[in-house]
């Protein structure tokens, strides 16, 4: 029955989808842009290659890429418990999130400022432009389209990440499509609950594309 409790239930789930969603999304990049950042400046092909460093990064990058998120999620209950003690609920499902986001944001982002012509880069070097100035002045400002485009990639993927955590009481509109769904089996609120993702997909997907093409030189 679609009473007001059912349908503040499912208010609440895509307040906490948002919620785990941007805020996964945010913390992701907040460690996933350096790590980018230095995977792209220390290729071979980068402003300061260093085999030795790109090695260990890409190889933990790989890694942690390879683990199917759910897993993850399993894997990581103690360290989830450590830092916010409790390995369940909205707030909970964040951390595997930005774990899982990391290196996925740090590769869109490696991939973005690797696309950055070697001319621009040659020219700011050929006028005494030091690593950091190049990076924040020359590359990331030349890949922002481009570094916007991935962040939306990644909205998406982690809002389907979200949605996995509720197999395991992660909350969200996942969670509620996991205990009405099918352990309960009304087909109604599930498919409302996949209707929401998708609405919030595409609401995303359009808002940073709108935005990546405002701010792309190159249609000016």
């Amino acid at each position: 029955m679609w009473d007001k409790a059912v349908i503040d239930m499912i208010i609440r789930g895509i307040g906490e989808t948002l919620y785990m969603t941007l805020a996964s999304t945010l913390l992701g990049y907040l460690f996933g842009l350096p790590l980018g950042v230095a995977l792209a400046v220390t290729d071979k092909t980068g402003i300061r290659p260093n085999a030795v460093v790109y090695k260990l990064l890409d190889f933990i990058s790989n890694i942690i890429r390879s683990i199917p998120f759910l897993i993850l999620l399993i894997v990581l209950i103690p360290f989830t418990r450590a830092v916010v003690g409790k390995s369940y609920g909205s707030t909970a499902t964040i951390v595997p999130l930005v774990v899982a986001a990391t290196p996925f944001i740090g590769r869109m982002i490696e991939s973005s400022l690797k696309e950055v012509d070697g001319g621009v880069i040659e020219a700011a070097q050929s006028m005494g432009a030091g690593p950091f100035t190049i990076i924040f002045h020359v590359l990331l400002v030349e890949a922002r389209t481009s570094i916007l485009v991935g962040a939306t990639i990644a909205i998406g993927t982690i809002l389907g990440y979200s949605a996995m955590a509720g197999t395991v009481g992660g909350g969200g509109l996942g969670d509620i499509a996991i205990r009405y769904g099918y352990h309960r089996y009304q087909a109604d609120i599930m498919f409302a609950t996949v209707i929401l993702l998708i609405v919030l997909v595409q609401i995303f997907q359009t808002a940073g594309m709108y935005i990546s093409n405002k701010l792309d030189r190159r249609k000016r």
